[in-house]
């Protein structure tokens, strides 16, 4: 029997905001917006020429900041690039690893290579939580593959890639194969539920709780943010709303006999329904006050 790798003592981070790394005067801001983890970039929201700068920046924070109230991710360049056999020497001379929760590699694609990759990066931190960013045909190709690689946290989806290296049209019904891939090779490796790519808009935060809501629907269980005032909206998608929660509390209180067949707002509800109204409370008890304040 696998053991599950979804289980944790802590709530699973909902809400990931990238910060370019060479962006230092962001930092302390990104945490105080308050997401569940902020990820500081050294690959495509940095120019090559700013890399040295961006990693210099991301030493110096990390020196001088012992703890944040959220977790804090490292995105590296792509595996086997001059740029990421960079990032490794840089990172294994980085002093406080255990101030790093988690890596993300972008462009991930062959299983063997990303295999010798994250073996190297659990020695330099034995508890890294390691993202594994799907964003391109070939890495889709593999996605089972690379769910499996022990020491794979999680993946995500980088959508915005993974049309530029199809050449499709960022629309959903373009990512839906490759979002139901990855959403299932997740549940296969019994991995939590994948994080959903970034939406550029920054303004419309209708778009944004579309895009999330529509996420969550399809079994994705967070989002990549690109700006602070993404935060809230993605958060309140994730989480049960109030009707939700209330509906999951008459369900409860109509099995408090045992019964695994019962009738609530003249439905019936069975065993998976059961199931699925005590994770909607159990994840609600995980979040709160959040998910009691409900998402619209």
């Amino acid at each position: 029997m696998t053991s599950d790798r979804r289980s944790s003592k802590t709530p699973l981070a909902i809400s990931y905001l990238f910060v370019p790394g060479n962006r230092p005067e962001r930092f302390s801001k990104a945490v105080e917006a308050n997401p569940d983890a902020i990820i500081l970039d050294l690959e495509d929201a940095v120019h090559p020429d700013s890399k040295p700068a961006a990693r210099a920046a991301i030493w110096a924070w990390q020196e001088s900041t012992p703890s944040v109230s959220c977790e804090r991710y490292i995105r590296l360049n792509s595996v086997g690039s001059t740029l990421f056999h960079q990032d490794q020497a840089w990172l294994n001379d980085m002093r406080y690893p255990e101030r790093c929760n988690g890596i993300f590699l972008p462009k991930v694609e062959c299983p063997d290579a990303l295999g010798r990759v994250v073996e190297q990066l659990l020695k330099w931190q034995p508890e890294l939580k390691i993202i594994a960013i799907i964003e391109t045909a070939k890495g889709l190709q593999q996605v089972e593959s690379i769910a499996a690689i022990p020491g794979v946290a999680r993946l995500a989806f980088g959508s915005l890639d993974f049309s530029l290296d199809i050449n499709c049209s960022q629309i959903p019904e373009a990512f839906l194969f490759a979002r139901h891939r990855i959403v299932l090779a997740s549940r296969t490796a019994d991995l939590p539920s994948p994080i959903d790519g970034v939406t550029p808009a920054i303004s419309d935060l209708a778009v944004v709780g579309k895009d999330a809501l529509y996420a969550r629907s399809l079994g994705f269980g967070a989002k990549l943010c690109i700006h602070p005032s993404q935060l809230v909206t993605v958060q309140r998608a994730f989480l049960p709303d109030s009707r939700q929660l209330a509906w999951a509390d008459r369900v409860m209180r109509a099995v408090a006999t045992g019964s695994h067949a019962v009738q609530v707002d003249g439905e019936m509800v069975d065993l998976p329904l059961i199931e699925h109204a005590r994770r909607l409370l159990d994840v609600a008890s995980q979040y709160a006050p959040i998910a009691r304040a409900g998402a619209c």
